[in-house]
């Protein structure tokens, strides 16, 4: 399939485009080519109003229903956005938890009162989530979570631990994936309950990473409250509702992914031709590798999206992980690489205080572990898709 736009399509892009100049100024100029993987430390605050200012815009939800304030938009328009969003440098997103993820899997599994109360928020970028899946002990094995809830005077109460929690520090609500039914095992028994974080039974602690920065977090509930009424499906069956969620991983924000990716490579490639790197043919052969390789992920994500409804066997979101991921991590490694020996050197004695090619190549050594490592990949996809048996423990 041939990703193509009509003369609609492109008048679109040229919508989005010219919003994007027009209000990447100001106050939100310094916000471009700041936030996203790595990086969410930068501007915080300044990234939280660029959010309200995406709602205002009524760029949010553009693929919700209409009936649900979005725009009903079609993929191929979603695609454009991710891409002139990701050209123009326009920082990365605080609220893609709530719109990407807890938003889709309302829309599907959510009741209308969970709707009518969740999707504003959402929609006008004031109301910030983060997920609660990962465990200490329970990482890309979902199904091995501890945390536990029980109903007790109509409202859930939450005591467990979560880990590698993006944006925690930031979000008003968390979706949690905790164990309702005591004595329960595996995917058996859990419930998708969504909390809120302003509460004392909350703790949140940061992960300082090898950037000397904290992307991740810890985060301890201790007698934590949900009300009765928000959790998302019938209790215990959380498991489908948080497959579901994993499912919305396939989604049309792989180009601006992809598109972010394009940037950082052109600026590894201009680095290559300032310092003479691209005279060196082994150098030179990374580069067209990742160059290739970066089209086949483009091709890939657009053989998935333009595939019919149930044309395809649901491991889309795993194949595309197991690609892009050391991909990116090689890329990293270009980076320094055509740096040469001033790639070891920081720019200053500061926690964080590292180039932009240092911190691209420190914070892709975690690309193949969050979100699923690599070997956790290959098993569901020889599982799901070839009908290879369960390898052993």
């Amino acid at each position: 399939m041939d990703l193509r736009f009509d003369e609609a399509d492109e008048a679109f892009r040229r919508e989005i485009a010219a919003w994007l100049v027009a209000n990447l100024t100001g106050d939100f100029a310094e916000l471009v080519g700041a936030g996203g993987p790595g990086r969410e430390h930068e501007h915080l605050e300044a990234r939280k109003a660029w959010e309200r200012r995406l709602g205002e815009g009524g760029w949010i939800g553009l693929g919700w229903p209409e009936a649900d304030g979005g725009r009903a938009l079609s993929w191929e328009r979603q695609v454009i956005f991710g891409e002139e969003y990701a050209r123009a440098g326009a920082p990365g997103r605080v609220g893609h938890i709530g719109e990407q993820l807890l938003a889709p899997t309302l829309l599907m599994f959510g009741t209308p009162e969970q709707k009518r109360r969740f999707l504003p928020g959402v929609l006008a970028g004031t109301e910030l989530w983060c997920q609660g899946y990962s465990e200490p002990g329970a990482g890309s094995d979902l199904a091995a979570v501890s945390t536990r809830a029980a109903l007790r005077d109509g409202e859930w109460h939450v005591d467990g631990q979560k880990v590698w929690t993006s944006l925690a520090t930031e979000a008003d609500w968390c979706f949690v994936i905790a164990r309702t039914e005591p004595g329960s095992v595996r995917h058996r028994g859990l419930s998708y309950l969504l909390v809120p974080m302003d509460q004392p039974g909350i703790d949140v602690r940061p992960i300082v990473q090898l950037t000397g920065t904290s992307e991740f977090n810890e985060v301890f509930f201790d007698d934590a409250r949900a009300a009765e009424a928000d959790v998302v499906g019938a209790p215990g069956e959380g498991w489908k509702v948080a497959m579901g969620t994993l499912a919305l991983e396939r989604g049309v924000s792989t180009f601006g992914q992809q598109m972010g990716f394009a940037r950082e490579f052109e600026q590894v490639l201009a680095t290559a031709r300032e310092t003479g790197a691209v005279q060196d043919s082994v150098l030179a052969d990374r580069l067209l590798d990742a160059w290739m390789d970066l089209q086949v992920l483009r091709h890939t994500a657009v053989m998935t999206l333009g595939a019919p409804a149930g044309t395809t066997p649901g491991t889309e979101a795993n194949i595309a992980k197991l690609m892009w991921a050391p991909w990116h991590q090689r890329l990293g490694e270009l980076a320094v690489d055509v740096l040469g020996p001033s790639a070891t050197v920081a720019p200053g004695p500061g926690d964080g205080d590292l180039t932009p090619a240092q911190q691209l190549y420190l914070f892709t050594r975690s690309d193949t572990i969050y979100g699923g490592s690599n070997e956790v990949q290959r098993n569901v996809i020889a599982q799901r898709m070839l009908g290879m048996p369960r390898g052993p423990a």
